[in-house]
């Protein structure tokens, strides 16, 4: 039994120990409290939170502030990697300063950076030089640009004066004068060709390319055909002729007025269609106000024309005129 006491009292003797050394702590964790309790508010004013819950709100997520730690652990690890990295370079640089840079004498590289120098020097003037050739010869090609510029603008004009004078260039002006007469052969044609789809549909003529001043005629009754004006026959030439002297007195009539025009013989080769279609259209220019004059022996002529100046044989050899606006001399 006096064991049994003896053991409670160490027992109670060491429970009395720790609680004195939990108290010790406690108040040791207290005075650590009111410390941490006076920084934090000392933090808090600072930071210009208003109060602890303030602070807590303000706080980033947990899953933030795990990330941040990571990093700053990964950052701290590369840090001392870095630096013992660096400590590393340092050691080898050390190293290699200490070894000498060349077993050559002082003297013969002192020699050789003379010469090194000499040659830079050479080779700073050699590019200088360069430098003021490669300027000129910038300033050169915009010289040569606008002058290329210059030349392609003379080249068209010279084409221009070329195309020209290949036109109606000559020391005689025969050629002008053929450029002319083709041009005016041209619009001849065109022309009579307005004349002639008035009396006859079958015919339009054509300038002859071998014989530039010649025509020839398109048949369109024979499936536009090409046939020389030449193999006309006596009618259809005379309407040929009859829409070319009317498309010629158009052109003159441009600049001169052309009052009056006189055929002379030619009807007694047309049909009577062809002869009414001839003698409508010359009523259509008498009524544009010119004088058609018709000379012929066709005796049709007389029951189609009412105003008539007659040739009257007389014996002897003798003839006479008689119409209006005949009268003896």
């Amino acid at each position: 039994a006096r064991k049994d006491a003896d053991d409670a009292v160490k027992k109670a003797e060491t429970l009395q120990t720790r609680l004195s050394d939990s108290k010790e702590r406690l108040a040791r964790f207290q005075d650590n409290e009111a410390l941490e309790a006076i920084s934090f508010t000392k933090f808090l004013n600072e930071c210009q939170f208003s109060d602890e819950d303030d602070f807590l709100k303000s706080r980033l997520p947990v899953d933030i502030r795990k990330a941040i730690r990571e990093e700053a652990k990964k950052l701290e690890q590369r840090k001392i990697n870095l630096t013992e990295q660096q400590s590393d370079r340092q050691k080898r640089l050390e190293t290699e300063k200490s070894k000498e840079l060349s077993q050559r004498a002082l003297p013969l590289l002192l020699a050789e950076e003379r010469q090194m120098n000499e040659a830079l020097s050479q080779e700073n003037q050699n590019l200088g030089a360069a430098l003021k050739a490669l300027e000129k010869n910038q300033d050169n090609m915009l010289v040569f640009q606008e002058k290329s510029s210059q030349r392609e603008k003379q080249a068209e004009q010279l084409q221009r004066w070329a195309q020209l004078n290949k036109l109606i260039g000559s020391a005689k002006g025969n050629k002008y004068r053929n450029f002319a007469q083709n041009l005016t052969f041209d619009l001849m044609i065109d022309l009579a060709n307005d004349q002639l789809k008035k009396m006859n549909d079958r015919y339009l003529l054509v300038r002859n390319q071998d014989e530039l001043l010649e025509l020839k005629v398109i048949d369109k009754y024979q499936g536009g055909e090409l046939r020389s004006a030449k193999n006309l026959s006596g009618g259809e030439s005379f309407i040929v002729s009859l829409a070319l002297a009317l498309g010629l007195s158009s052109i003159a009539s441009r600049k001169v007025r052309v009052d009056s025009l006189f055929l002379d013989e030619g009807f007694g080769t047309l049909d009577d269609e062809t002869l009414q279609t001839a003698l409508e259209t010359l009523a259509e220019l008498n009524q544009e106000g010119k004088l058609i004059g018709i000379i012929s022996h066709v005796a049709a002529l007389k029951e189609r024309i009412p105003t008539q100046i007659q040739v009257i044989k007389r014996s002897g050899g003798i003839s006479i005129l008689k119409g209006p606006g005949v009268r003896k001399l």
